[in-house]
């Protein structure tokens, strides 16, 4: 009598480390940002350590706030637990798309919320703005000139640091009247025109005219006897510009990052409208230009006040 064939029954519940880091490398394919690729491999690879080291436990949403307990036990800051908790929900969807996880316990793993970032991120009040931008940079050298200009488009244009890095000479033409940064490739491959101010401008002028670049990046290394050399810079260039540049002004530590959410905050206060500070920064939603401009109510100039109705009306 022969025997009945049993076809392998495929686990959903509980995937092998094997199986994990095939997922985690779907997870990277799929990322177009060097920056995002780079923090979630670190997430992905420090939760698949933790999971494969417990119990055989399934991977379902009590394991997963089992995590955002032991990363909250560590004192990390509140952004960087969203972070591994956007990794880790990132490899449940991947996994659920080849089989390994059930569609419920990937729902069950979305419903874990993050931690609210409570803390105030570092943002320039307009005085520090002013002096960051215009005050106590000296432009005498290359080097200043084209750390003056870098800083002007972090703060001016609101430019992430890899938009910086990929800057080209002919970024930036003139379109209705005025420099922009026209059809900027940003985070997720979005694409957005960026105006350029024409204070932004002059400092990126000053640079370009100083130094032998006829075309590709805009910005190049510079060696310590002046000369300029290579065919671009990287971000952590960018990063110690910025913290060399809040060390001169003699203000408290930036990331370019920083400078991002304080062209935002500036920009709000001096009028501008929440949607347009959103095309300026170039957010897929408005949620998250509200958290960099963090809104709050002014009861003392309450908007309905304005509305032109009186008690007898």
């Amino acid at each position: 009598m022969k025997r009945a064939n049993r076809k392998k029954s495929r686990r959903t519940d509980r995937p092998t480390l094997p199986e994990l880091d095939q997922t985690k490398r779907s997870v990277l394919n799929s990322l177009a940002s060097l920056q995002s690729r780079r923090s979630y491999q670190h997430a992905m690879d420090e939760f698949i350590d933790w999971y494969c080291s417990e119990p055989r436990f399934a991977l379902n949403r009590g394991v997963v706030l089992r995590y955002r307990l032991l990363l909250e036990s560590k004192l990390l800051a509140a952004a960087t637990i969203n972070v591994r908790l956007a990794a880790v929900r990132r490899l449940a969807y991947e996994a659920a798309d080849t089989g390994l996880l059930s569609p419920e316990l990937v729902a069950g793993i979305r419903r874990v919320k993050g931690v609210p970032q409570l803390a105030s991120r570092r943002q320039l009040a307009h005085g520090g703005g002013r002096r960051t931008a215009t005050g106590r940079l000296d432009r005498q050298t290359l080097r200043e000139m084209r750390d003056a200009a870098i800083v002007s488009l972090l703060l001016g244009c609101g430019l992430r640091r890899s938009e910086v890095v990929g800057l080209k000479t002919s970024d930036l033409p003139r379109r209705d009247g005025r420099w922009s940064i026209v059809d900027l490739v940003g985070k997720a491959g979005h694409m957005r025109t960026v105006p350029v101010p024409g204070w932004v401008k002059s400092v990126v002028d000053a640079w370009t005219e100083s130094v032998p670049i006829v075309g590709g990046k805009l910005f190049r290394s510079i060696r310590k006897n002046s000369a300029v050399w290579g065919d671009g810079i990287t971000q952590n260039v960018v990063w110690y510009v910025v913290k060399d540049c809040a060390q001169r002004v003699g203000i408290k530590p930036l990331a370019p990052h920083d400078l991002r959410r304080s062209c935002a905050r500036l920009c709000h206060a001096a009028g501008g409208e929440l949607e347009q500070i959103q095309f300026l920064l170039g957010h897929a939603s408005v949620q998250t230009t509200e958290r960099y401009i963090r809104c709050k109510q002014y009861l003392c100039r309450a908007v309905n006040d304005r509305l032109p109705f009186s008690a007898r009306s």
